[in-house]
């Protein structure tokens, strides 16, 4: 892979929410550097922090909303939620064309699992600073078996836009 991977800035480098994250992240045994809450991704995504990257399907994003200005590769495709096999060639791009090499990476799906798992395969791959966004766009099934009553990304009422 290219210089997204080797050149990683220290992790002093990081904003203080993200080193935080990462040191969680260690303690818990994370296969990934960390996660944070919607509402502080919020915060270094609009301060131009760190690069926001939705990994839901297209079709979650055209239909049940996303953040305005945040970048797309999906994990998974189609309704069946197909795995991408590009999806690291295709983080690793983006990474180095928007970001540069270890800038923060804040992954976003609907929950906060297949972000998750998407920031796991990126550090295995070896891409630095990879975070994942807990709750995720629409939070967690509440006992009603509804999404956003309890958390997630629109819960917390920040900035998301519909076609």
């Amino acid at each position: 892979m290219s210089s997204v991977l080797s050149e990683a800035p220290s992790t002093e480098d990081l904003p203080a929410e993200l080193r935080a994250a990462r040191e969680r992240a260690q303690a818990q045994g994370l296969g990934h550097a960390g996660g944070v809450a919607p509402p502080v991704a919020w915060a270094l995504f609009s301060e131009g922090q760190a690069l926001l990257v939705d990994v839901r399907s297209g079709e979650e994003r055209k239909f049940v909303g996303q953040v305005p200005g945040s970048r797309h590769v999906a994990w998974a495709t189609g309704t069946a939620l197909t795995r991408n096999p590009r999806f690291l060639r295709e983080l690793e791009a983006l990474v180095a064309r928007e970001a540069g090499p270890g800038a923060p990476v804040l992954l976003l799906c609907r929950s906060g699992k297949r972000s998750a798992l998407a920031a796991e395969a990126a550090a295995k791959a070896g891409i630095a600073n990879v975070f994942n966004v807990l709750e995720g766009f629409e939070g967690e099934l509440d006992a009603r078996q509804q999404r956003g009553h309890g958390d997630g990304w629109r819960f917390h009422g920040l900035p998301w836009v519909q076609d």
